[in-house]
């Protein structure tokens, strides 16, 4: 192994960038990290060990790589930018145990990824500086395709943080947090200023992570309904529960139906989507769905 500087100080990644040449794509949202102790943050919250496997998306420069690959049995980082390859290739070099893959990690075949690079870890973690504007589509993705994950640990924006972590009755309560809390246990690990990247962002960031579930808190007669209940119900936020149900699943004059239906399920037609748990929207996702309101 050798002595060189570590990839995140941020002299050494204006030394790689400018070597190579490489200029920021805001189309791909790179903001490259250059905080030693955020990086360990990260790495320390995954609970890698060198019989488990980590999988980096938009590894950039390979700062977190390069952590990853001192904590962490095998790593497999997938990289959308062909130009970031080489200079990949070349800080990698002394890590026999990382590979690096070309590819846009939401048109891989997950589960054939995990079988080929992940096949003799005891358990995988994702974790990642997620590009900011594909934060939502590559989480649920992890977390809909049943991987065998054991943590998902990414810097993301602050406010989309918030949001997932967050308790029914706030305003940052919706339904991206039923969904992620439905798959997993969030947690907040660290809140990140914009003076830890280069380029700096223009938003606060913070680390999150997602204890993969092994089955749901809840048990629901249909998955995807309960999930079309939920969207429903937080179509406009400042309408009540039974108004943005009715329009919904409800026309002409389904009101009475509608609210004898929430009345089966304990839910006061006057309450917003907002202040119901995980439990009681499924439990009227459940009463919906026998009383024949599918998708």
């Amino acid at each position: 192994m050798t002595n060189r500087e570590d990839v995140s100080t941020p002299r050494r990644t204006k030394e790689i960038i400018q070597r190579h040449g490489f200029q920021f794509k805001k189309s791909l949202g790179q903001n490259f990290l250059i905080d030693q102790n955020i990086l360990a943050k990260i790495v320390d919250a995954a609970g890698l060990d060198k019989t488990k496997g980590a999988l980096e998306i938009g590894p950039g420069i390979g700062a977190l790589t390069e952590k990853l690959a001192q904590a962490a049995g095998k790593v497999t980082a997938v990289e959308i930018d062909q130009r970031l390859l080489p200079i990949l290739e070349e800080v990698m070099e002394p890590y026999g145990h990382v590979t690096v893959i070309h590819g846009d990690v939401l048109k891989l075949d997950l589960q054939q990824l995990f079988a080929e690079q992940f096949a003799d870890c005891q358990s995988v973690s994702v974790v990642a500086n997620l590009p900011y504007y594909v934060t939502t589509p590559i989480m649920m993705n992890l977390l809909e395709a049943g991987l065998p994950l054991e943590n998902i640990v990414v810097m993301i924006q602050k406010e989309v943080a918030e949001r997932m972590a967050a308790s029914p009755g706030g305003k940052e309560y919706g339904s991206l947090s039923i969904a992620v809390q439905y798959y997993s246990e969030p947690q907040l690990v660290c809140t990140v200023p914009p003076s830890v990247f280069i380029p700096q962002p223009n938003v606060e960031s913070a680390v999150i992570r997602l204890k993969v579930r092994q089955t749901p808190p809840v048990q629901v007669k249909d998955e995807a309904f309960f999930f079309e209940v939920v969207q429903a119900s937080f179509t406009q936020r400042r309408k009540t529960i039974a108004n943005n149900l009715k329009s919904r699943f409800f026309s002409g004059e389904g009101r009475e139906r509608l609210e004898a239906l929430l009345a089966e399920a304990g839910v006061e037609p006057s309450r917003r989507a907002e202040t119901l748990s995980l439990q009681e929207f499924a439990v009227l996702s459940d009463v919906l769905y026998a009383a024949g309101l599918t998708v």
